[in-house]
């Protein structure tokens, strides 16, 4: 019986230091390095789930599908409740084809964050506050810049309209995550002034004009359209000009 016990014990030690063993090419000698670290996401993508219950949107991130697999690595319930179905470290199958500035492989390169809406009802207060919290935690572990938070349609405008006129970007920006234009830098745009370039400085993928121009006024505006407005120009004006340059120094009287 002791000696059952005993190599018991052995081979419990000897599977917990395989499960925690790095991965090794057995082409090579393992010569192991302490200068590394965990791959690191740069961006958070914001959903909604588009379904009726977040039981069922559960079901989905986690099983096989008709249409694929899909995962993101949280979902928010309407009462605020935080579910994590995926590591950060480790790439969910959230975002699809798509990008966003240089980032052309999103999903590699992200964390996706599900909201419990069905994209027709007001996103609830205690959501919201869940995720400013979840934003707070995830751009200050990661060192994930704070103005590095989209939409799904922002890199796939072609595609997705998630997370809708409805979600509370404003709010997001007064938190400090995303961006949002500032009040005191909205003009009317100089002579010569180039939209589309604008769009493609914010980070917007912009090979399809139209549904580009849809993603932007869903997100800075709340309203559906694919023609640019007056408004329009001005907020992208403010969103890409570069700062005012600061007051001269007074020069001290002699």
């Amino acid at each position: 019986m002791r000696f059952r016990t005993l190599l018991l014990s052995c081979c419990i030690v000897a599977l917990a230091a395989c499960t925690h063993a790095p991965p090794r090419n057995p082409l090579a000698h393992w010569v192991p390095s302490d200068n590394h670290d965990a791959r690191r996401p740069t961006l958070i993508v914001v959903h909604y789930t588009e379904q009726d219950s977040v039981e069922r949107s559960l079901r989905t991130l986690r099983t096989r599908n008709s249409g694929g697999r899909v995962s993101a690595h949280y979902l928010i319930g309407d009462d605020g409740t935080l579910y994590q179905l995926v590591a950060d470290e480790h790439r969910a199958w959230h975002a699809g084809a798509g990008s966003w500035g240089a980032i052309s492989d999103v999903n590699s390169a992200s964390i996706g964050i599900e909201l419990d809406n069905d994209g027709r009802e007001p996103f609830s207060e205690a959501q919201i506050a869940a995720l400013l919290r979840l934003l707070e935690d995830l751009t200050t572990r990661w060192r994930i810049p704070r103005a590095n938070v989209i939409g799904h349609a922002d890199l796939a405008p072609t595609r997705k309209i998630d997370p809708g006129a409805l979600f509370p970007w404003r709010r997001l920006a007064e938190s400090g995550f995303g961006i949002w234009p500032d009040t005191a830098l909205i003009d009317d745009p100089p002579p010569g002034f180039d939209p589309i370039r604008a769009l493609r400085l914010i980070g917007y993928p912009v090979d399809a004009p139209e549904a580009t121009v849809r993603a932007f006024r869903l997100r800075f505006r709340g309203l559906d359209g694919t023609v640019l407005d007056a408004e329009d120009l001005r907020i992208l004006h403010a969103l890409t000009a570069p700062p005012p340059a600061p007051d001269p120094a007074p020069v001290a009287s002699p």
